[in-house]
């Protein structure tokens, strides 16, 4: 069974931010994700990165490993701020 998190914020510029510090192209980035088993294409990437499209579970693991962050990363500025 495929597991999905459904984004009602989208992580899309978060993604963006790390692939771009790491210094990937959305191909370059896609291409190492296929070493970890994924098949995403880079339509597909481009789709989660603007927020048109849900990311797999195991592809936000695959993302957590390639840029050896913690899952925190994937998630700032989206909480409010607490005042």
């Amino acid at each position: 069974m495929t597991q999905w998190f459904l984004q009602d914020i989208s992580i899309g510029e978060n993604l963006r931010r790390l692939r771009e510090n790491a210094g990937y192209s959305q191909a370059q980035l896609t291409a190492k994700l296929r070493l970890t088993g994924s098949n995403m294409s880079r339509s597909t990437y481009s789709k989660i990165e603007t927020g048109s499209r849900n990311i797999r579970i195991s592809d936000l693991i695959a993302l957590k490993l390639i840029y050896e962050v913690d899952f925190s990363e994937f998630f700032i500025g989206l909480i409010p701020d607490e005042n």
